[in-house]
């Protein structure tokens, strides 16, 4: 969950007025204020926001995609500020006002501007439709084959990776020490982001541009965390509809990730299962036995051949058990974050944000996806 104040916690759950602002901002920067500003200290580039969403998916290649329509003026040069060149990116915001007139504003992250859309040319609305930071990462292959030897660290070898794309970027790697040779020499044919992608699968980690714009590599969330928020309907709850589906397609319970070894040794593998004898999908039980399969080159330890797997379970394993919500919105809230889920008619249910689709009007309805971890019947 994104940091707010404890007002924002106790405003949320009930009535109140939301705001939503965009503005385009010079490209690269961190922050959840990037510039230019005025004099004043305020956006100098503000756009009016008519309409959009921008939406989550934390197993995409490109984890936020926003689509928006402001009223702004076609651009007449390719040095405008609004065109799909790269001179500027697009900064999203929404907030909360209070009843002293104060808005505490939270961000929705940096965008590349991709496609502007203008149906009712030449004075009409603008559509925009903007991927994340990760989009530039993986378009930006390498037109020549790029090798680091067995000496060099994974914090160099992701700096050197994302800092060419993004020479100010702030990178952001945890639980692991980054500053451990790879161990082995690599080659990087092409494909930046698969490359880097595979160095955060092999620790157990999750690969995005965090809101504040900062490349992030962060371990899978354990299971069972303490619930950030609470979405429950009646009377005082924040739910406006709720649906429910069951499936076991996709669904594994045991986890196998494979490496390499030095010399004639056979490479590590470790399996990790879904080994909660009260889980529905226990391995061994009626469920089955449902392996999913990860190999990485840089596996080179059963250490690091347990930790891959066991992200693994922590992402994927669950019930099959799927809620599909709208809510009133609080976009503090993130993919991957644990909530809690209560119907009128049942217990809490213990779920893991899956999918989210963030309004940007101030009426608009938050949807989203859950999948549970525990199911209070």
């Amino acid at each position: 969950m994104r940091p707010v104040s404890d007002t924002w916690k106790r405003t949320v759950t009930s009535s109140h007025q939301t705001a939503a602002r965009a503005r385009l901002v010079t490209p690269g920067q961190t922050g959840t204020n990037p510039g230019p500003l005025d004099s004043e200290g305020k956006p100098k580039f503000l756009l009016a926001l008519e309409s959009g969403d921008v939406e989550f998916d934390p197993t995409a290649e490109v984890r936020a995609n926003a689509d928006c329509v402001v009223t702004a003026a076609w651009p007449a040069s390719a040095s405008a500020e609004l065109n799909t060149y790269g001179a500027m990116e697009l900064f999203l915001e929404k907030g909360i006002v209070y009843g002293d007139g104060a808005t505490e504003w939270v961000s929705l992250g940096y965008y590349r501007l991709d496609e502007l859309d203008q149906p009712d040319a030449p004075n009409g609305p603008i559509a925009i439709q903007a991927p994340d930071r990760m989009q530039q990462i993986i378009d930006e292959r390498l037109p020549f084959p790029r090798q680091y030897d067995a000496a060099a660290t994974i914090r160099a070898v992701v700096e050197d990776l994302v800092q060419e794309v993004y020479p100010s970027a702030v990178v952001v790697i945890e639980g692991f020490d980054p500053d451990v040779a790879i161990g082995v020499s690599q080659i990087v044919e092409q494909d930046r982001y698969g490359f880097l992608i595979e160095i955060a699968k092999a620790r157990g980690c999750t690969m995005y541009f965090d809101y504040d714009g900062s490349f992030v590599m962060r371990p899978v969330p354990e299971l069972g965390g303490e619930p950030v928020a609470y979405l429950t309907d009646g009377r005082d709850g924040v739910l406006v509809k709720v649906s429910r589906k069951l499936s076991r397609r996709g669904a594994y319970n045991g986890f196998v990730a494979t490496g390499e070894q030095s010399g004639d040794l056979p490479p590590v593998r470790q399996l990790v299962v879904d080994d909660d004898p009260s889980s529905p999908t226990v391995w061994g039980g009626t469920f089955g036995r449902v392996p999913k399969f990860f190999s990485s080159s840089f596996i080179t330890t059963d250490e690091q051949a347990y930790t891959a797997a066991a992200a693994m379970r922590t992402r994927e394993t669950g019930v099959p058990y799927t809620v599909r919500f709208g809510k009133v919105p609080n976009p503090a809230l993130e993919p991957l974050d644990p909530v809690g889920i209560r119907y009128s008619e049942r217990g809490m249910e213990f779920h893991v944000l899956d999918k989210l689709s963030i309004p940007l009007a101030a009426d608009g309805v938050m949807t989203g996806s859950t999948r549970a971890k525990t199911r209070t019947v």
